[in-house]
């Protein structure tokens, strides 16, 4: 079959020949339609995630749309190694997919699932948000953090922020529904006094990150209590994404000082059964009142030409 194939880190995937997958115990074959290139994805095909084996050749992709032999059409989030989604088939797991609703289109599936469950996991599963508290979103400009956007207004939130760099994004999270936003283009100490702004002023109950690194020391300054006689409110901080850093550096005191929880969300941190759950919701939800979220379909042979491609709030699919 065609497929796009890894063969050593460091370089794209060339699109050629790969072995066809067959079906074993507990498995189905999947004829692909359509699998979104996601953060992850590259990181995997990069030997940088921390879900790498090192272990080569292997097709790239993490999840996607097809159909099954019995010509049901479904997601499916697990494939079973080298067999990744950037291929014309792929093996899921029988207990490790999703039949698609009515109304949803194969590419906006595709281009949905990972990026919204990012945000959908993360409030229901590991922040328990609950509606009327108030989200600030950390790499509010991407497409990730546009449906994160839409996701916690869709969810109850009192109050949404946005933070980013880009200032037309910025403008374009309003419109999905953001009440405030906070540019990251200005100097530490006006970044953190914005933040903190946030916090002392309307409150804030969970921090969405997507870029960790500054942006996220920027936020945990402006947490940081000063003096004995404070309140400390109770601020749930679920990192996501590491896009503006792998590390950060971290005060004792914050922790002592604030009623700070840090947590993480992603595979391993969520459960497998609340990442399905929560992409099962969103499809329904999108199926209803369709997300704001930009997909551009493209064809697989063409994936190492556009593997590098830049646009961060645009989410390329491919198609077999």
């Amino acid at each position: 079959m065609n497929a796009a194939v890894v063969r050593s880190y460091g370089v794209p995937p060339s699109y050629t020949t790969f072995e066809e997958p067959v079906a074993g115990e507990g498995e189905l074959l999947v004829t692909m339609k359509a699998a979104g290139l996601h953060p992850i994805v590259k990181g995997l095909a990069s030997g940088t995630h921390y879900g790498s084996t090192g272990v080569l050749p292997f097709v790239p992709g993490v999840d996607g749309v097809g159909r099954l032999q019995d010509g049901r059409r479904v997601y499916f989030g697990i494939s079973r190694p080298p067999f990744g989604s950037f291929a014309e088939r792929t093996v899921t797991g029988a207990a490790t997919y999703i039949e698609l609703p009515d109304g949803l289109s194969d590419e906006a599936a595709a281009g949905l699932a990972n990026p919204g469950m990012s945000s959908w996991a993360a409030l229901a599963f590991r922040a328990k948000f609950v509606a009327g508290e108030s989200v600030l979103i950390l790499g509010a400009t991407g497409s990730a953090g546009r449906l994160a956007v839409q996701i916690a207004k869709r969810m109850g939130a009192r109050r949404v922020v946005a933070a980013g760099r880009n200032p037309e994004a910025l403008e374009k999270a309003k419109e999905l529904g953001a009440d405030e936003v906070i540019s990251l283009e200005q100097e530490r100490d006006a970044l953190v006094a914005a933040f903190r702004r946030e916090i002392v002023g309307d409150g804030v109950d969970v921090v969405l990150d997507y870029l960790w690194g500054a942006p996220a020391e920027a936020v945990l300054a402006a947490i940081t209590q000063k003096g004995l006689s404070k309140s400390a409110p109770r601020i749930r901080f679920v990192q996501i994404g590491s896009s503006a850093g792998s590390t950060i550096s971290l005060d004792g005191a914050t922790l002592r000082s604030s009623g700070l929880e840090l947590l993480g969300s992603g595979f391993g941190s969520a459960s497998l059964a609340q990442l399905f759950a929560a992409i099962g919701e969103m499809f329904q939800e999108a199926a209803t009142k369709p997300f704001v979220n930009e997909v551009k379909t493209v064809a697989l042979r063409d994936v190492e030409a556009l593997w590098a491609t830049k646009g961060e709030a645009v989410r390329l699919v491919f198609q077999p």
